[in-house]
């Protein structure tokens, strides 16, 4: 399976069209969005090419390619307005019989995971900053962000394939790669 995973778009469709053009390109099995699609919350400037609504359009394009767990900027009126479920706290799961445990990371973290066992995988967002961090029972991954990265990291996305994760900036180059399993 080749999975795709970006987080925080933040309503920004500029930074959201350069993410499809990288599905589109990639061409994988799903596309997993770690939260925080549409708005860009009260902590953040509004994103380059700032529109909601024609992030609705887009997604909704693909939803039948798309997983996505809430975020922390997620509203019950959005589910409204998006065709693919958007409100699950959390998914989890089995990629080549490992467990990914998918949260956007505001209320399970790295510094706070939930119950996992030894050799699962911890994906969040939220922090807006790339990582891939070994703990004593879990490995920590985070895309970074689509549309407002941090403390100089790539505007980023992920691919999960045959057990190498490969983070992506949107500019086409490749970030970081590392062998998870």
């Amino acid at each position: 399976m080749k999975l795709m995973i970006a987080s925080d778009i933040h309503g920004s469709a500029a930074w959201c069209e350069r993410l499809l053009a990288a599905w589109r390109q990639e061409q994988p099995d799903r596309l997993l969005l770690l939260g925080d699609l549409l708005y860009h919350g009260p902590r953040n400037d509004l994103p380059e090419g700032y529109a909601p609504k024609s992030v609705i359009a887009r997604l909704n394009e693909i939803a039948p390619h798309l997983l996505c767990v809430r975020g922390n900027c997620e509203a019950e009126v959005d589910q409204m307005v998006l065709r693919f479920p958007v409100m699950a706290d959390y998914c989890a799961l089995a990629v080549d019989g490992h467990v990914l445990y998918a949260t956007h990371g505001h209320v399970y973290g790295e510094d706070n995971p939930p119950p996992l066992l030894p050799g699962d995988f911890l994906l969040c967002g939220h922090t807006h900053l790339p990582a891939c961090r070994r703990h004593e029972t879990f490995t920590y991954l985070n895309p970074g962000s689509v549309s407002i990265p941090k403390n100089g990291t790539p505007h980023s996305y992920c691919l999960l394939e045959d057990g190498v994760m490969t983070w992506h900036d949107l500019a086409g180059g490749v970030y970081d790669r590392r062998r998870l399993w």
